[in-house]
């Protein structure tokens, strides 16, 4: 029990005083690039599988 209980307070410990945390402001910045860093991933998957979509109709269209 006793370890158990050092490395809560250790890790207590390192959280206060050893970890740099960020400001509001570059965290701000983190989160607006990690939203449009998203967005266009969703448009590029988006526009992908519409692409696909439609060039397998295309094909199966032709076969038959």
């Amino acid at each position: 029990m006793s370890k158990l209980t050092r490395y809560f307070q250790e890790t207590s410990e390192e959280m206060r005083y050893k970890v740099t945390w960020p400001s509001l402001e570059e965290l701000q910045k983190s989160a607006g690039l990690v939203l449009i860093g998203s967005l266009l991933f969703a448009a590029v998957v988006g526009v992908l599988d519409v692409a696909f979509k439609e060039s397998l109709e295309a094909f199966y269209n032709s076969v038959r």
